[in-house]
């Protein structure tokens, strides 16, 4: 029969096992991009510069910690979270992590310091320039990312795209992109080929995730 002590070192143990897969900053950085949508083992080795045999030992140490699950589709296995709450851990982390580490706030100001003349948006005044039409919303992400969650009312032209798709675009009202969220350069690099066109851009730091949190605030 267990006693409160035999009860609490098993439940700290299996505690530990999510806090030993997360141990690795290439781990986070899976769930990061997982967290937008479910992904190939191939695409998760382009998008974290790992190779394929790499990604998948990360993969299989986060799926033995029940964060990722997958599944065939044909050739390819397609990693996604099992679950929603893996992302508001995520958030969380980010937010404490940006507190309590002078680094992560120093390297979040160098970034900063490098686009200064990177006008941003806030969420707030999103939602009203939105609401007045005063701006498009441009979702600069994969397409499979939009697809699977997005703000309401944002175009989906990836990155890769948006060269070739200016002259989609109106002329008579501003432009915001957003991507990922604030450590993503996708939405950075989107604003600085729309300013080289002319076009009135933005950034948007926040991603769909801080969108719908701030939509239940």
């Amino acid at each position: 029969m267990l006693n409160e002590r035999n009860l609490k070192d098993l439940l700290y143990h299996e505690f530990a096992r999510i806090g030993k897969s997360l141990s690795s900053p290439k781990r986070l950085e899976i769930l990061d991009i997982l967290s937008q949508g479910p992904k190939s083992v191939e695409s998760l080795s382009k998008a974290t510069t790992m190779s394929v045999a790499n990604v998948s030992q990360h993969l299989q140490t986060l799926a033995h910690s029940r964060l990722v699950k997958f599944q065939k589709q044909g050739n390819y296995v397609i990693y996604d979270l099992t679950d929603e709450t893996i992302s508001n851990f995520l958030n969380s982390l980010h937010i404490l992590s940006e507190k309590q580490f002078v680094q992560v706030q120093q390297i979040k100001q160098e970034f900063l310091n490098t686009h200064l003349g990177m006008d941003r948006v806030l969420l707030s005044e999103l939602h009203d320039r939105m609401d007045k039409g005063e701006v498009i919303l441009l979702d600069v992400r994969p397409k499979e990312e939009y697809e699977k969650a997005h703000i309401p009312g944002a175009i989906s032209i990836p990155i890769e795209e948006l060269r070739d798709k200016l002259s989609s675009l109106p002329t008579n009202c501003d432009v915001v992109a957003y991507c990922r969220g604030p450590y993503c350069l996708m939405s950075v690099e989107a604003v600085e080929l729309l300013k080289a066109k002319g076009i009135n851009a933005y950034r948007l730091e926040s991603s769909v995730q801080g969108w719908h949190q701030f939509q239940a605030n």
